[in-house]
Formats: structure tokens, C-alpha cells, sequence
């Protein structure tokens, strides 16, 4: 599982871990925060209205169907948002027609789905509405005492209430696409810098226990790095579809391009963090100063990177002090009588190539700005 601890972990891996996965926690709860908010009170209100204006004792699928309809993310297009909604109503509406005519059982399932599916895909190519339709008709057919108040159409009136208040909740607080992926991308730079920082400390001290611990804190970023992805896909995807979101269609390409470059640039520094424990491990006495002061100055180009994306600027101040970097980064000047410390100084050039890469330098640029060796 990713992040779990290995048995032969001691407790260092299993804090580092937990701390990172605490710090990534907090990350999500942070995006998801206001459209949870959002879907739970439309979920309230929906139950409110089939409770008190319909007047149905337990109108269970008014808050599901919004919930369903909004989720928890910012990403709510109004398309996918009446998709949902829809479905439900379908699969509601199908469910409780089968129940009062055919009664239920293993056929009536089968058949109610398959009619729903049917349904489903002639009204719109889209799969999430299909899914939607096919799982709440199974729903009531197999569980015909829920919430059965409400005389037939109980149940398919609160599924169209419900769907109707995430509809006006998506039209009344429309999303910016670029929200999540910005947020997500500036925690797994920052996590980036953070494992720089770590690993520059235990060079320079130099502490085998510190670059330990960095190439932890380097392996728990994964997640962070793939939800970045996701989201960034996810936006990209909207943006086709979308006409508010079609605006932002090229910083959602540098977003999505950064994530892909950052990903590579941590795992390059998982590299350079395995190399630095074994040369630590190897020999306490040698001087990894040189090698830790450029590991440094990094970790600061990464913050400045990771403010950029979160504030949706460009990361100028992160391509300045990348290049001035990679310019000085000559491992035959900076370590002229260590072949260890200069084999590390190279895996840092390729981690400078794609940050620069990232902050939107093109690839052929990034090289030309190391010195030749």
C-alpha cells in the first residue's frame, strides 16, 4: 500500500510518514472543504423540502440525490452536475414504477436495470448518468421500505427535488477549474522542497538519519504527486467541455505539463537521496558542503515554484534562480578532487533540468544553461 511502512522501518520512517500523510490530509480537507460545505447544505435543504413542502415523512432520497449530484469537489461542470442528477431521478423514478406494478424480486432487478441502462444511454452518451440510473433503480427495487412515503412518485419527486438544489447550488456558485489543481500543486512542490531542505541538512552535517529520513519524506510524496495529476487532468477534461472553464485552457496545459515535470524532478531527487545516504554511510569525513549548499538553493527555487502555482502567477522568480543555478553547477569547479561528491552534483543538473522544466522552460533551454563537462 502506498505509504504504509515496511517491516524493516524503525520508528524515524514511521513519524516521517505519518507527517507527511498528515500534511497531505490537511491539503485535501483544505480544497474540499467549501464544496463539502456546499453539498451538505444543499442536502439539508433538500430534505427540508420534500419533508416540510412535500410533506413525505422521510424524503431519504432528496439528500442523496444531491449529494450524488454535487460530491466533493470543486470540479461540479453543470453538465456532470445534471447528469447526476438526472440518473438518479431515472433510476428512482424506473425503481419505484417496477415496485408498484411488477412487485419486486431477482428478475424485477434485472429488468428495472436494464431498462434504466437503456434509458440511460438514449438520453446521453455520458457514463455517469447511466451508472447513476442503473444504481438507484436497483436501489428501490431491492429495498422497497425505504423511504416509500409520498404515495408512487414519493421517491422519484424527492430524487428530482434533491437534483433540482444541487443544480441551483452548481449555477449559483460557479467554479474557477483552475482552484484545485493550483492547491494541489503548490503542497507536492512544497513537499518537494521540504525533502530538499532534509537531505540538504544531513549532507552537510552530515547525518545519516536526516537523508534517511528525506528519502522517506521523498517516497510519501507519491500520493500527493498523483492527486496533483488527477486534478490537473481532471481540469484539462473540463475545459474541453466547458465554456467557462475553456478560458483557461493554457494554464491548465502548464498545470497539467508541470505536474508530469515535478513528478520526474522528485523522483530524480529520490535518486540523489539514495546516493547521498550510501556516500554518507560510506564515509562520514567527506565533504558534501558544496553538493548540500546547491541542494539548498533548490529547495528555494521549489517554494518560489510552489508559491507561483498556488497564486496561478508565473514562477519567475523560480526560472531566475533555477538558471542562475544550473549556470554554476560545474562539478569539476565546485568538487574537483571528490568523484562521489560529483556524481552527485550531476543527478542535482538533471533535478535543476526539470524544475526548470516545470516553471516552464523549454527542455533545450534547461540544458543549455548547465555548464558543458
Amino acid at each position: 500500500m502506498t505509504g504504509a511502512a515496511r517491516p524493516d522501518q524503525g520508528p524515524s520512517a514511521v513519524r516521517v510518514q505519518v507527517a507527511a500523510r498528515v500534511r497531505q490530509g490537511r491539503a485535501r480537507v483544505r480544497t474540499a472543504f467549501v464544496p463539502i460545505l456546499q453539498a451538505v447544505l444543499a442536502a439539508g435543504v433538500a430534505y427540508w423540502i420534500g419533508s416540510a413542502v412535500l410533506g413525505h415523512s422521510a424524503p431519504f432520497f432528496a439528500p442523496v440525490s444531491a449529494w450524488i449530484a454535487l460530491g466533493f469537489t470543486a470540479d461540479r461542470d453543470l453538465r456532470r452536475v445534471a447528469e447526476l442528477a438526472v440518473g438518479v431521478a431515472i433510476g428512482v423514478g424506473l425503481g419505484d414504477l417496477v415496485v408498484h406494478v411488477i412487485g419486486t424480486g431477482a428478475w424485477q432487478v434485472a429488468f428495472v436495470l436494464l431498462v434504466a441502462a437503456l434509458i440511460a444511454r438514449f438520453l446521453d452518451r455520458g457514463p455517469m448518468l447511466t451508472t447513476q440510473a442503473g444504481v438507484q433503480s436497483i436501489v428501490i427495487v431491492g429495498l422497497p421500505a425505504v423511504s416509500a412515503s409520498g404515495g408512487p412518485v414519493g421517491r422519484w419527486t424527492d430524487a428530482l427535488v434533491g437534483g433540482l438544489v444541487a443544480l441551483a447550488v452548481a449555477a449559483l456558485t460557479p467554479s474557477d477549474p483552475r482552484r484545485r489543481p493550483r492547491a494541489q500543486g503548490r503542497a507536492a512542490v512544497e513537499e518537494l522542497a521540504g525533502m530538499l531542505r532534509l537531505l540538504a541538512r544531513g549532507m552537510r552535517e552530515p547525518s545519516e538519519h536526516d537523508v534517511e529520513d528525506a528519502l522517506i519524506r521523498g517516497r510519501a510524496s507519491q500520493p500527493a504527486l498523483d492527486e496533483w495529476q488527477d486534478a490537473a487532468g481532471s481540469a484539462r477534461d473540463l475545459a474541453r467541455v466547458s465554456p467557462a472553464a475553456r478560458r483557461h485552457r493554457t494554464e491548465l496545459a502548464w498545470i497539467g505539463q508541470s505536474a508530469v515535470r515535478v513528478d520526474r524532478a522528485v523522483r530524480n531527487s529520490r535518486v540523489l537521496a539514495r546516493r547521498a545516504l550510501a556516500s554518507v554511510q560510506a564515509d562520514r569525513e567527506r565533504d558534501l558542503g558544496p553538493v548540500a549548499d546547491a541542494v539548498d538553493r533548490v529547495a528555494l527555487a521549489a517554494d518560489a515554484l510552489a508559491a507561483a502555482l498556488g497564486a496561478g502567477a508565473e514562477p519567475l522568480r523560480a526560472r531566475e534562480d533555477l538558471l542562475r543555478l544550473a549556470g554554476e553547477l560545474d562539478p569539476f569547479t565546485l568538487t574537483p578532487d571528490d568523484l562521489q561528491a560529483q556524481s552527485l552534483l550531476l543527478l542535482v543538473r538533471s533535478l535543476v533540468v526539470d524544475l526548470l522544466e516545470a516553471a516552464g522552460v523549454d527542455s533545450r533551454t534547461a540544458r543549455e544553461a548547465l555548464p558543458e563537462i
